[in-house]
């Protein structure tokens, strides 16, 4: 299919997409980090600016993605609804629908947007959809199936053609053998700015790679490696547990700061997980009817729904449609990562302390051993670096 990407940000859709046949022919994006990004490796695709100004897409576009804002519907954002100021922006993707009701839509956006306001902004995607004769589906996807990064977002397929979106994105389901919290053995990512209410635990993996905050400052996860250090990762691998190769952020730096990288790979779109879903947008599969049950009429929405054209229905699917191998995510990284300060570790700890959390046994105590190092003076020996940057 030949594709219009809006709210492009660095391409994960769009690069994934390409690697499974499909072709932009369009991009929009108006940060302009992201911008640079996509300028550098797509230079002969034309980037329009403002999603505001397009006045129609291309004639031969047959599929439109989008990642649209997810600021006010994200549970760490404003929580304004689908109708806040920036995710309103969607809006714009129904009126050049209503300019040429395109085939295919693809949107991406956090799973809280199932739950917030009580599911308001989630049926007023549906609705404008059905509105306008499209058949829907939607479904919460890992890419932990694909990545070492646990990260859970909604894709939603919308079509006007005979093709069910159904069989797209329920066609394949697997039930991956989650590793268990070994601290001597695993990787475990978790997020160093939390300890209270939260953590972001991942065996073997990171937590989801976030945006940052507004003025631009980076918020990666940390991991604590199975010999005790606490890193957290280089942006190159960063891009890596995106999906992308490293480097793919660089060009940003021409027109602005190096940490508005870690904000571009915070809110990607993973690019396995587009490509998969590129593969079954080109070989549609099958869909198991028997999964389906009644919708609940108390607001928060299912991890996968659809509308088949006169009735919608919840779906019994995990977020798994794969799981790729992958090595141990201390093997998976090739640069050796920043060391966790003395000053964030101990700030972590002393949360940690205040919290009713329960954690990992033995976890508290290899962060406070990595944080004596620290105030010590003591680094990492060079054969620990050295195997993790095999």
């Amino acid at each position: 299919m030949k594709v219009a990407g809006l709210f492009a940000g660095i391409g994960g859709l769009e690069n994934g997409l390409a690697l499974a046949g499909h072709e932009t022919v369009l991009t929009c994006e108006i940060w302009e980090p992201a911008r640079a990004v996509l300028q550098s490796h797509m230079p002969d695709v034309p980037c329009e600016n403002d999603v505001r100004d397009l006045a129609s897409l291309p004639s031969n576009v047959d599929l439109v993605v989008g990642g649209f804002p997810c600021q006010d519907l994200s549970q760490a954002g404003l929580t304004a609804g689908i109708s806040g100021a920036r995710s309103g922006l969607v809006g714009e993707v129904f009126r050049l629908l209503d300019e040429r009701a395109v085939p295919w839509v693809v949107l991406e956006n956090v799973s809280f947007m199932l739950q917030l306001d009580k599911g308001r902004g989630m049926r007023t995607l549906v609705e404008a959809f059905e509105e306008r004769g499209y058949r829907w589906a939607y479904r919460v996807v890992n890419s932990l199936g694909f990545l070492p990064q646990r990260r859970e977002r909604v894709l939603f397929v919308a079509t006007n053609t005979e093709i069910d979106p159904a069989t797209v994105l329920f066609a394949d389901e697997i039930y991956p053998e989650l590793p268990g919290t070994e601290i001597d053995v695993r990787s475990h990512g978790f997020y160093w700015t939390e300890g209270v209410r939260g953590l972001g635990w991942a065996v073997d993996a990171v937590p989801t790679l976030k945006n940052g905050s507004t003025v631009g400052i980076a918020s990666p996860p940390a991991i604590l490696l199975p010999w005790g250090d606490v890193i957290t990762p280089d942006i190159r691998d960063a891009e890596r547990l995106q999906g992308f190769s490293e480097n793919w952020t660089q060009p940003a730096e021409t027109v602005s700061r190096a940490s508005s990288r870690w904000a571009l790979v915070g809110n990607a779109v993973s690019v396995p997980v587009a490509r998969w879903l590129g593969e079954r947008l080109d070989r549609p599969g099958d869909h198991d009817s028997a999964r389906e049950f009644a919708l609940s009429s108390a607001g928060r929405w299912p991890v996968a729904a659809r509308f088949d054209g006169s009735q919608r229905v919840g779906v019994t699917i995990n977020g798994f449609p794969c799981w790729e191998p992958r090595p141990a995510l201390a093997d998976f990284l090739r640069h050796p990562g920043k060391l966790l300060s003395a000053r964030a570790s101990r700030g972590f700890l002393s949360r940690t302390e205040r919290a009713k959390l329960r954690f990992a046994d033995g976890f508290q105590d290899r962060v406070r051993a990595h944080l004596h190092r620290m105030e010590a003076g003591v680094g990492p020996s060079e054969a620990e670096y050295a195997v993790a940057a095999e």
